[in-house]
This record gives C-alpha cells, sequence and structure tokens, in this order.
C-alpha cells in the first residue's frame, strides 16, 4: 500500500516537472506575459553565473601568465649570467635581468579584470619573448660548451706537477754548450730524473721517438695548428696516435741528447713556429 503510495506521488512529480517545463518553454516561446518577471529573473540569474564562471576563469589565467612572467624574469637573469661566464658582451643578447622577486602593495581599489583581447596579447608577447630567451640560451649553451672542450686541449697545464723554477727560459740565452748567444725556443722545466712528464693540453701524440738534438721526445698535435714538445725524456709512455687528456702522464723526465742534466725541455709551436709558453700555461695554484 505504501509503495504503491509512493509510486503514485514520484509519478505525480515527474508530471509537474514536465508541466513546469513545458510552460516555461511554452512562455519563453510565445512571450506570455505573466511569465515574464520568472523567465527574465532566470535569465538574469544564469547570466550572472556565466559572467562570474569567465571572470573567475580569466582570472585564474591572469595569474598564471604572472607565474610565467616570473620565471622568464628568472630565466632573463640566468641567461644574463651565462653570457658573463662564456665572456660574451651584455649588449649581444640583451638579456635583461630583473630581479625574480615579486609583490608590493594591496592595489584592489585600482585593479581591473583582464579582457580576452588582452590575454591574448599578453601570452603572444610572453610566447615570443619564450622563444627569443630558448634560442639565446641554446646559442650560449653550445658557446660554453665549445669554450669548455677548447680549454681542454689548450696547453695550458704545467708539464711537470709542482713545479718551482724554470731553469731556462723561453728567448736569449747563453748556449750552455758553445758560450755563444742563441735563441731558446722553449722553457727548461727543473725536475728529477723519472718524474711524471704530463700533457700540456688535449691532442693526438705525432712524435714519440729519439731526436738527435732533443733525445726522447714527444709532440702533441692540439689542433689549431698548435702542438706541444717535450724533450730529454729518460722513458717515453705515449705512442704515435695516441689521444691523450690534458694532464695524463706522457713520460718521465730524464737527461737524453743535448742535455747537461736532469730537466724538461718544453715547446709550444703554432704552424711550425716557436711560441713563448709562458703565454699559454696557467699560473702555478
Amino acid at each position: 500500500m505504501a509503495l504503491a503510495a509512493c509510486a503514485g506521488f514520484s509519478s505525480a512529480l515527474v508530471v509537474a516537472m514536465v508541466l513546469n517545463y513545458l510552460s516555461l518553454r511554452y512562455a519563453v516561446a510565445n512571450d506570455h506575459p505573466p511569465m515574464r518577471p520568472l523567465v527574465a529573473a532566470l535569465k538574469a540569474e544564469e547570466s550572472q553565473r556565466v559572467q562570474a564562471y569567465v571572470r573567475d576563469g580569466l582570472r585564474t589565467m591572469a595569474t598564471k601568465m604572472g607565474e610565467l612572467q616570473a620565471r622568464l624574469a628568472r630565466l632573463d637573469a640566468l641567461g644574463s649570467r651565462l653570457s658573463r661566464s662564456a665572456g660574451l658582451k651584455g649588449e649581444e643578447f640583451a638579456f635583461d635581468s630583473p630581479v625574480p622577486g615579486r609583490g608590493g602593495a594591496d592595489a584592489a581599489a585600482s585593479a581591473r579584470d583582464w579582457s580576452l583581447r588582452q590575454i591574448g596579447e599578453e601570452l603572444d608577447r610572453l610566447t615570443g619573448h619564450l622563444e627569443d630567451r630558448s634560442d639565446k640560451l641554446r646559442f650560449l649553451e653550445s658557446t660554453i660548451v665549445e669554450q669548455s672542450a677548447q680549454a681542454l686541449i689548450t696547453p695550458a697545464h704545467s708539464p711537470i706537477r709542482g713545479v718551482s723554477y724554470f731553469s731556462s727560459s723561453y728567448g736569449w740565452r747563453v748556449d750552455p754548450f758553445t758560450g755563444l748567444n742563441t735563441f731558446h725556443e722553449g722553457m727548461d722545466f727543473a725536475a728529477n730524473t723519472g718524474e711524471p712528464i704530463l700533457a700540456a693540453g688535449g691532442g693526438a701524440v705525432v712524435y714519440a721517438d729519439r731526436h738527435p738534438q732533443y733525445g726522447n721526445m714527444i709532440e702533441i698535435d692540439h689542433g689549431n695548428d698548435l702542438v706541444t714538445r717535450y724533450a730529454h725524456a729518460s722513458r717515453l709512455i705515449a705512442k704515435v696516435g695516441d689521444v691523450v687528456l690534458q694532464g695524463s702522464k706522457i713520460a718521465e723526465v730524464g737527461n737524453t741528447g743535448r742535455s747537461t742534466g736532469p730537466h724538461l725541455h718544453f715547446e709550444v709551436r703554432h704552424r711550425g713556429t716557436a711560441q713563448n709558453p709562458a703565454r699559454f700555461l696557467r699560473p702555478p695554484g
């Protein structure tokens, strides 16, 4: 009995809802005067709901744009630091360097909501800004990698570990065998027999043999027409064709060839012409 009553009530409720819906549709379609206030109120409520939804969506997008602006500011600051690290001039990349922190007083009284057009324009601007910075950072990355690689092959590492003095420098000197004024084309590192001789820079070994003047000698080609020469060794370790890294052991100090005592004669040559090694070697420490 109760079940039948509930079923009857439910049926009546559904019929009432359908009739109400149809009457509203009829009133809207036929502009029924008694229903105008109700229809207007429903339209106004729906319009307010849609406007609130759109307004909330625009504010959310604006907040996200603010976060994107902050991240781009940090990207600009990073780009500026990388430019300086790579030794590039700031005007070559025009990276801005705003402080990433953001804040200020509450300006709600003068605040205005964003429009779809303004958001679209701002997104276009930020997208262009991001693409520009991405291109510049990619170039900076390749430049820094190239510089790092170049630093590893440039003969800048001391060929004798912990050297304290040179027994003979590059330039004019009195020849120790003839007493004549001759030009010394390298630097002599005072060291004991058997001490490691290290590659001043990475490269390929192009000579490793006995020389009538230099004794046991190794030459390393570093590219860019730069060759280093290590002479008077007691023992050669690296062989022709070996690719050696900067600081790796290639030979041992000796007293072979035209030499008055144990030492390393070190030369840097560019296109076959002797250069002052002091221009390339990093200062000790």
